[in-house]
């Protein structure tokens, strides 16, 4: 059955069926945990159901929701920072050591520590390393300015090694 086109949700209902593999293959490799990509996915959705209730809305697509589903993902990793902040500010933890990052990395490996990593850390390396953006663009997809950005992948980058060169550290 073809939706007629001035029905909104018919339309997305026969992208969902198309776009759902696509957002939901996007985002478990990038979270590492299905019961997360599966939360995310169903925010990124209802954003787009949410989109379409609007005036003036956009046209919905699957690039368009896998972009919804980067800055889902990036609004989780960013309430995960908030809270550990929260409890490093409480324990006085040490920032993390700054290093340069020059070595060949095993994927199994790197996907794991990449998990252990603070999610600052984590959004940030994801943004620019996984899904290959410019520095400029994690910097906005990420709310920064361009040297903050760059600045927090320098860090993040020293605490991905350190935690790749000792992976019995849990720590990240």
């Amino acid at each position: 059955m073809v939706a007629p086109a001035d029905e909104p949700g018919a339309a997305l209902l026969a992208l969902y069926d198309r776009a759902l593999p696509v957002v939901y293959g996007y985002l478990l490799p990038r979270c590492g945990a299905a019961s997360l990509a599966e939360d995310l996915t169903s925010e990124t959705f209802l954003a787009a159901v949410d989109s379409i209730r609007r005036q003036n809305a956009p046209p919905v697509s699957t690039p368009w929701l896998v972009g919804v589903a980067r800055h889902k993902l990036v609004d989780h990793w960013r309430r995960l920072a908030r809270e550990e902040r929260g409890l490093r500010a409480v324990a006085g933890d040490a920032p993390d050591a700054l290093d340069p990052w020059d070595e060949r990395l095993d994927t199994l490996l790197a996907q794991q520590t990449l998990q252990r990593l603070v999610p600052q850390h984590r959004a940030a390396l994801t943004l620019r390393y996984v899904d290959d953006l410019p520095v400029a663009e994690v910097a906005e997809v990420m709310d920064r300015t361009l040297h903050a950005t760059e600045a927090l992948l320098v860090r993040a980058r020293g605490a991905f090694r350190e935690a790749y060169l000792d992976p019995e550290d849990s720590d990240g």
